[in-house]
């Protein structure tokens, strides 16, 4: 598998348990009732706090205000389809065939077709783990932020996984 580039040598991606497949499901199930809403507040704080990650986006890039931000249909649209793959991730967590589909999809149209740097996908994971954190703070104990954080990490993994099929060459961490 050897492709000849200097990589980084990926790491073996560690199952998750059927303890952590469970609380995942249960967590998310509390999320998903207002997913548009969770996941423009997930978008806003992504891009109010690495606002370089606008400049993908040409219908908000110039957006600074929040609330203009939480008003734009296409930001909406957006986060309903951020929100909807990552819920066909969690309700295919039993069957790793069909979440490596999703998120080689994933990946490869943000490699191809956006061209965006794989690290916001590290990058809005931890955006995602602190709004949790934040508006479900009440279920969101230390067993299940660890156990989102092994999904994040999955999640990274698979994506990252297609940005290499494809041939994206690593840029510095400079560009960002």
């Amino acid at each position: 598998m050897d492709s000849g580039r200097d990589e980084e040598p990926r790491e073996r991606l560690e199952p998750l348990s059927d303890t952590e497949l469970a609380i995942i499901q249960d967590t998310w199930a509390r999320v998903y009732e207002n997913c548009e809403d969770v996941g423009v507040t997930i978008l806003i704080r992504f891009f109010v706090n690495f606002p370089s990650a606008k400049q993908y986006f040409s219908q908000f890039q110039d957006m600074e205000d929040p609330e203009e931000m939480e008003k734009s249909s296409q930001l909406r649209q957006h986060a309903r389809r951020v929100m909807n793959a990552i819920n066909s991730v969690v309700e295919n967590l039993s069957d790793a065939d069909k979440v490596s589909s999703v998120l080689s999809l994933v990946g490869k149209a943000h490699a191809l077709k956006h061209k965006v740097e794989p690290v916001y996908f590290k990058i809005l994971s931890g955006v995602i783990l602190e709004v949790l954190a934040d508006d479900f703070g009440e279920c969101f104990t230390t067993d299940v932020a660890r156990a989102w954080t092994k999904l994040m990490g999955a999640l990274y993994w698979h994506v990252t996984g297609a940005y290499a099929e494809v041939g994206w060459v690593k840029v510095s961490s400079s560009a960002v």
